[in-house]
């Protein structure tokens, strides 16, 4: 199959936030994951230092989680929003290239790695809610920091066994 021209592909892009549904979206998406942050900075506190917030190329929009335990090791969390799958995600990260490639192959064994290679950018990449419901802000922000807590407790217990 031949790819579409660039012209042809502005023009649908155009086409597209003519509409406006787009920006709608997309802002809306930005301004929840912000007050997921928020969210998460007050509830969390005392376990994870929370980052900014960051709007990606319309592919992630996402916050970094850290504590001494994985700032250790050169890791952290991110909380991410992919908008392609239109779901939330847990992903584990490593300072650099070099340290992303060590976890992966010390959890190479484990329920997290899941792939043959190594994700573009993280160590590994976890589902938090599949099918976000943004028509209940509450119950959503409820059930992604309670599956975040929960994953991301299992996440570190396996690091801890890997690394002894």
């Amino acid at each position: 199959m031949r790819a579409k021209s660039f012209n042809k592909c502005l023009a649908a892009y155009k086409e597209l936030l003519n509409a406006g549904e787009v920006q709608l979206v997309y802002a809306g998406l930005v301004k929840y994951v912000q007050s997921l942050k928020t969210d998460f900075s007050k509830s969390l506190h005392g376990q994870y230092s929370v980052g900014n917030v960051f709007q990606g190329y319309m592919d992630y929009t996402y916050f970094y989680l850290s504590n001494s335990y994985l700032q250790d090791r050169k890791l952290k969390l991110a909380l991410v929003f992919n908008h392609v799958a239109a779901r939330f995600e847990i992903w584990l990260l490593g300072q650099t290239k070099e340290i992303q490639k060590k976890y992966w192959v010390l959890l190479k064994d484990t329920q997290w790695i899941t792939t043959a290679e190594i994700p573009q950018y993280s160590i590994f990449e976890v589902s938090l809610v599949d099918k976000p419901d943004f028509d209940s802000l509450d119950k959503l922000t409820d059930n992604i920091r309670k599956n975040f807590t929960t994953i991301a407790s299992a996440i570190i217990a396996s690091i801890e066994l890997a690394d002894n």
